[in-house]
Order: C-alpha cells, then sequence, then structure tokens
C-alpha cells in the first residue's frame, strides 16, 4: 500500500476544506500545489503475441464511479480498473468489422463505456482494400470487463476513414464522433483529398446517423500538415458541439447549436499553428501537435469557455511548445495563444492533452518535456489551471526519465481524465527496444 508522507495529506486537507467547505474560488486553489510525489502505475507491457508494441493510449474515467476507470491501448487491447487506477485487468478485444488501433475510450453519464477504434473486417491490415474503411464503436456495460461487437459509422467505400474522437452530450447521452476521410490515404495524387467528417448516435451506439462532411477547406491525402486532422469534439452546456483541426499551418473550429444537424457555413480561422501539427521532435520522428478541444460545463464562473489545446514551433524548431487559447463567445473570437509549459529553457515540449475537469472548472493537461535535460532524456508533465486558463502551473509527474528509440513505433497521442479532482493521465514511455504505458495517481 502507498503511503504518502504526513506533510503532503496535509496540503491534500488545505485543497479539500478550501474547495468543498469554503467553496473558495478556483484561482485560489491556483496557488497550492497538488501533492507529490505522485505514484506511477504500470498499466501494460505485453509484447507477445501482439503486432505492435503498447502506445497510443487512452484512458476515461467512469462519471458515475470514478473509482471504475477504463484504457485502450493500441491495437485492441483494454483494461480496466475499480480501485482508482492501482490495479488493472486486461483484455483483448474483438469485432467482425475487425479492430485496427486508434483506441478512443469514453464514458456516458449512466455508465457506459465506448471503444472507438479504426475497423480491418478482413483482418489482413493494409492488405485489403477494407482496411480503415469505417469507425467502429463497442460498448460495455459493466465497467470496460467486456465489449459487445459494435456498430459502425462512416463506411463509403473506397474512402479511408482515420483520426477519430468522441464526445457525450450530459443531458441526454448522447454521442458524437468526428474524424478524418481519406479518398485514399497515403494518396499523392491532386484528385484525392481529405475532409472532417461528422456523425451522432442517439441510442448509445447501437446505430448512428449518416455521416456529415463539416470542414470547408479538404486538404490532400499524405497524412500531414497539409492534410485536415485532429478533430475532437466537445459539448457546451446547452448542447453545442464544438470542434477544432488542423490544416495548413493553421486551426480551425466549427460549431453546431442543432446536434448536428446545422453546421457554420464558413470555418473561424482559431491561430496560426507554426510549422504545422507534423513536428519533427529528435530521437521520436513525428510528432503530433493537433489540437484538443473542450468545454467548460460545470457550475464554475468559466461556464461555456472553450479551450484548444495544441503545439507548434512558434519559438523555432529547438524549441516546441504547448500552447492554449480559449473562446469566451460561443467559438466566435479566440484569444491569444497562451503557453502552458512554464520553462525558461529551449527545449521541446510535445505530445499534449487536456481534459477538463466538469465538477470544478479546472483544466489539466499533460504533455512530454525535455526543460531538465541537454539530450534526449524525456519526463512527463502535469500543467494545470485554476483560473480558466489565464495561468498554469506545472509539475513534474513521472517518477523517471526516458529515452525514446527511433526503432520503435511510438504512437501519436497520449490522454487524460479527470472528475472530481481525481486526474488521471496516460502515456507511453520506452525502455531500450520495449514500449510501455503507464498512469500517475493525482487526486487534488
Amino acid at each position: 500500500m502507498y503511503l504518502l508522507p504526513m506533510r503532503y495529506l496535509f496540503k491534500l486537507a488545505i485543497v479539500n476544506v478550501l474547495f468543498f467547505s469554503c467553496q473558495q474560488p478556483l484561482q485560489r486553489l491556483a496557488k497550492i500545489n497538488a501533492p507529490q510525489p505522485f505514484l506511477n502505475v504500470l498499466i501494460d507491457s505485453t509484447t507477445s503475441g501482439i503486432a505492435y508494441k503498447p502506445c497510443e493510449p487512452s484512458i476515461y474515467i467512469n462519471p458515475t464511479d470514478p473509482d471504475n476507470i477504463v484504457a485502450g491501448i493500441v491495437l485492441n487491447k483494454t483494461l480496466h480498473s475499480f480501485d482508482g487506477g492501482k490495479t488493472w485487468s486486461m483484455q483483448f478485444v474483438d469485432s467482425p468489422y475487425g479492430v485496427y488501433g486508434d483506441p478512443v475510450i469514453m464514458a456516458d453519464y449512466l455508465g457506459n463505456f465506448y471503444f472507438a477504434h479504426l475497423a480491418d473486417p478482413a483482418g489482413k491490415g493494409r492488405a485489403t482494400e477494407s482496411w480503415i474503411d469505417r469507425i467502429v464503436v463497442q460498448k460495455s456495460s459493466d465497467g470496460g470487463k467486456s465489449w459487445n461487437e459494435g456498430s459502425y459509422t462512416g463506411h463509403r467505400p473506397p474512402a479511408d476513414q482515420d483520426k477519430h474522437w468522441l464526445a457525450v452530450d450530459p443531458r441526454n447521452n448522447h454521442l458524437y464522433v468526428t474524424w478524418t476521410e481519406f479518398d485514399k490515404y497515403g494518396s499523392n495524387r491532386d484528385s484525392d483529398h481529405s475532409r472532417i467528417l461528422f456523425s451522432k448516435s442517439i441510442d448509445q451506439a447501437e446505430s448512428w446517423s449518416e455521416p456529415l462532411a463539416i470542414s470547408q477547406l479538404e486538404g490532400d491525402c499524405l497524412d500531414g500538415d497539409n492534410t485536415t486532422e485532429g478533430a475532437v469534439p466537445t459539448v457546451g452546456p446547452a448542447g453545442e458541439i464544438y470542434v477544432a483541426w488542423s490544416l495548413t499551418e493553421k486551426i480551425y473550429f466549427d460549431r453546431s447549436l442543432d446536434g448536428g444537424i446545422t453546421w457554420l457555413d464558413k470555418d473561424i480561422l482559431v491561430t496560426p499553428q507554426y510549422g504545422g501539427w507534423d513536428i519533427d521532435i529528435p530521437g521520436l520522428g513525428r510528432a503530433n501537435g493537433m489540437p484538443v478541444t473542450a468545454c467548460d460545463i460545470s457550475k464554475s464562473q468559466f461556464r461555456g469557455h472553450i479551450y484548444i489545446n495544441y503545439c507548434d514551433q512558434k519559438n523555432g524548431t529547438g524549441d516546441t511548445d504547448v500552447w492554449l487559447v480559449k473562446s469566451t463567445d460561443g467559438g466566435t473570437t479566440w484569444s491569444s495563444p497562451l503557453r502552458v509549459n512554464d520553462d525558461r529553457s529551449t527545449s521541446h515540449q510535445f505530445f499534449t492533452w487536456m481534459t477538463v475537469d466538469q465538477t470544478s472548472g479546472a483544466i489539466y493537461i499533460v504533455f512530454y518535456d525535455r526543460r531538465n535535460y541537454k539530450d534526449l532524456n524525456t519526463d512527463v508533465f502535469l500543467a494545470y489551471s485554476f483560473d480558466g486558463g489565464a495561468s498554469f502551473t506545472n509539475v513534474k509527474i513521472s517518477e523517471e526519465p526516458f529515452i525514446p528509440n527511433t526503432n520503435l513505433f511510438f504512437g501519436d497521442y497520449n490522454n487524460i481524465s479527470s472528475f472530481d479532482g481525481i486526474v488521471r493521465p496516460i502515456w507511453t514511455r520506452v525502455d531500450g527496444d520495449k514500449t510501455s504505458i503507464w498512469t500517475a495517481l493525482i487526486n487534488f
């Protein structure tokens, strides 16, 4: 059993008293650090009998039972915990439509979990035309212990479907999914394009609406800066649907005020993304800086604020940074970018992901960080804001650094989830020729 030192428990008690008893404004909490050190928990390091080593992890806390947490890992693994993330059980998930990575885990407000992933109905990967021909969503009603065969959206052959994410409307548990459609993945033909699609389910993933193209501009199919990618949807207080994505070194935003039936006639340009989302990181190769969109639907003073978190190289190719922009008017206008990482060094911060705690409005952002080293050693940091994204406190959450291995597939993202002060980031680390998936037990 892991016990924090008394001085850290005392800090935690202060936070709880301020927040729950005195109901002080969130910005008062910004001056109180979270307890440290953070216990790191190994979630998965399984490598035998699988096509890809562990990477691209996703995680979500059950809002009806915060001790129940589910994670998804490339290609077809899910893990569940019923003790807040201290211990985990793993299962390999099957579907008649195949399971081919890009795991996304989400829970609705009834306690059902959803595992969205890419398809491979023939089970032969890139060798067949049916590879990534749809987006598949499987459901679990027992906390992630078992999954149904799933349903799908976006089956529009011969087009390819990739880079999806989910959102849930807490008012009615409607599910929303956005993703990138390629006319042909990897094609360099001028006639092949990419676009952002949207679909929804109003029956807990039993069926899905016909996909709708929501991006005004189309990109190429080369899976790079000129491809429309990074669509992560979020839901506003009145059921608004917000989503942003990257294209040609810019971030665009769209919204629907009627449950996804209609969208803006012209996408809103949010901010330049210097160097684009396809970022080169020494020792790693590509590291996605795609935007993550979230909206505060808590009862905090920041209710309705929309946040977009991303990475770029505004300060040079040797100084990748993590950024946040926000809107207080439904996405019509946006703030200037605020740098989230607070180091004074010229170093790389990359692979960012964001969550908003919908019980308090607190913002938590996880990312890799090399501020403490002159070489390729890499830490994991958490940045948190209790003042609506006006300022951030940074803290290292990984116990030991790691050095990436360019010979390993490292994946395209990490993830983080929060609920009622419980924060569970998830990330990939490398040790020699092995990858593994970790979380940290963080409780504000």
